[in-house]
């Protein structure tokens, strides 16, 4: 855990744990040296120092196309989704005047761009949350708190950006539109930012795979439910143009996709997708796996299903995406209105459309199942345990689980900012209404969930799952537990685990939502 850049062909600057002392009580590294070739790394010169008590901390490089370094940063992670940025002039660390949610994105035609996940008010103006702003970088690097500002793109109702690439001459941009993926195009122009849609498929997911610093070239992805990943590429003198495209993995024939909304508790309208096999009919049969995640800022987006595809849609089933508050569907907004205080808003998005399911005859609680890991994984755990007469199957993967003591267990103290801090009493209150280990309890009957984890993973250790299967065992409750002893949070080393572990979920899923389902597993 930590990071490397090199300075120059002899010198690399390097964030990793040095021994005691360096490392934050979210176990990352906080500490950055230089490290010239041909001595010990032990001694190393230490140029930039947070604190112990931030989530992770690091000097970097801010470098242009033509690979110039124009001067060296460091931030401090004061929470997880908070940081302090500074910039190093004459010797010292200056530290930058902008909000916590607010970072330096990029140098684009000679300007220093930053993003900001909050309204940002300054110099008589203010910029909304999700916005680019720049700088003129020579300005910026005279005084880095006195350039002035300007916007480059502020969203629109229900967009947000997600991704970028900046290459030899444009910043590139993807963004959603009401979950609908866009590519922008931006460059200055004649004194004024300019952007353009890039010519690539409507109504799919968009991402940018790759692109060079140097030159103009960049490939692009395109995907969707039904349809393989196509890759396209251009070098900058036109549209982008298909390289190549995955092979098809299952029969979408018949199947078909569309979007409905929900209404959660307090009244908002949460957005869902429903891949339907072929010949489904509205009368509450159709299995469902339904699948969510609604935490860090993280969007979950319509992509290709090979496996799901194959094993679960062929058979009959149909799949069901839902875009939770917590998220990053709609921007940070979307993300802020469901975290520590507000958390239990994400899992009543959930529940809201797994009973818009039922009450759209779509699936029945009988044949209704859900799925999600790590954050996810604490999301299925909410559900069962908040209405467990809601599902008949649920996977917890690689999960969250025990709340009340995750600070304490893998990274975990990382995820305060996200959740709150169960050692401040106030907070602690907040966590108790849902943590899925405390309301498991006699009396209930849950749905027979399927918890798995990896004895390898650093990121959320197993001991949540192997509590989870604990509790469950000890009230004499029915349950499945595996964990692979490699693998890490990623759930899988090579194609042979990972068919394996895909394996097990799917006749899980079929033996518990499917009629006939121990002859289909076989």
């Amino acid at each position: 855990q930590g990071s490397v850049q090199w300075i120059d062909k002899d010198t690399l600057l390097v964030g990793r744990d040095f021994g005691e002392g360096t490392l934050t009580e979210s176990e990352y590294p906080f500490t950055s040296r230089v490290w010239k070739r041909g001595t010990d790394i032990a001694d190393a010169e230490e140029i930039f120092r947070g604190e112990a008590d931030d989530v992770w901390a690091g000097a970097s490089l801010l470098r242009d196309n033509t690979g110039t370094v124009h001067a060296r940063t460091a931030f401090r992670g004061v929470s997880f989704h908070e940081s302090e940025y500074f910039v190093q002039k004459d010797g010292e660390w200056v530290k930058l005047d902008i909000p916590k949610k607010a970072s330096p994105y990029g140098i684009v035609d000679g300007h220093l761009l930053y993003s900001t996940d909050v309204d940002w008010e300054t110099d008589g103006q203010t910029f909304p949350a999700d916005s680019l702003i720049a700088v003129d970088l020579e300005e910026w690097k005279a005084d880095p708190n006195g350039a002035a500002k300007t916007l480059v793109w502020a969203p629109a109702e229900r967009q947000t950006k997600r991704g970028g690439a900046i290459t030899g001459n444009a910043l590139f941009v993807t963004m959603l539109d009401n979950v609908v993926g866009k590519v922008l195009q931006f460059n200055f122009a004649d004194g004024e930012w300019v952007s353009e849609q890039v010519e690539l498929p409507d109504n799919a997911t968009l991402g940018i795979a790759t692109a060079s610093d140097e030159t103009d070239q960049i490939m692009f992805t395109v995907t969707d439910f039904l349809n393989p990943t196509t890759l396209y590429y251009s070098d900058g003198s036109g549209a982008p143009q298909v390289l190549k495209t995955s092979p098809s993995r299952f029969d979408k024939t018949g199947m078909s996709v569309e979007q409905f909304e929900a209404t959660s508790a307090d009244g908002t309208k949460i957005p869902y997708f429903v891949v339907k096999p072929k010949g489904m009919e509205m009368d509450g049969s159709t299995p469902v796996l339904m699948s969510g995640y609604g935490g860090f800022q993280i969007p979950r987006l319509p992509g290709y299903m090979g496996s799901t595809g194959k094993l679960w849609l062929e058979k009959g089933g149909a799949y069901v995406l839902a875009n939770l508050r917590g998220g990053g569907e709609f921007g940070p907004n979307w993300h802020q209105t469901a975290i520590r205080e507000n958390k239990q808003r994400t899992w009543d998005d959930f529940i809201a459309v797994g009973q818009d399911l039922v009450d759209k005859g779509i699936t029945s609680p009988e044949h209704l199942g859900i799925q999600g890991g790590s954050q996810g994984g604490l999301l299925v755990g909410t559900a069962i345990t908040q209405r467990p007469d809601l599902f008949n199957a649920a996977i917890v993967a690689i999960p969250l689980f025990d709340m009340l003591r995750y600070h304490l267990i893998g990274r975990g103290a990382s995820w305060i900012g996200e959740y709150g801090d169960p050692r401040i009493e106030e907070q602690r209150k907040w966590i108790e209404g849902y943590s899925p280990y405390q309301k498991i309890v006699e009396g209930v009957d849950y749905p027979t969930p399927f918890l798995w984890a990896s004895t390898a993973d650093d990121r959320t250790h197993p001991a949540h799952a192997r509590k989870g299967a604990a509790k469950l065992k000890e009230l004499g409750q029915p349950y499945y537990y595996f964990e692979d002893m490699t693998g890490g949070h990623s759930g899988g080393v090579d194609n042979e685990q990972r068919a394996k572990l895909q394996a097990l979920q799917y006749v899980y899923l079929m033996q518990q939502l499917m009629d006939n389902a121990a002859s289909d597993g076989e």
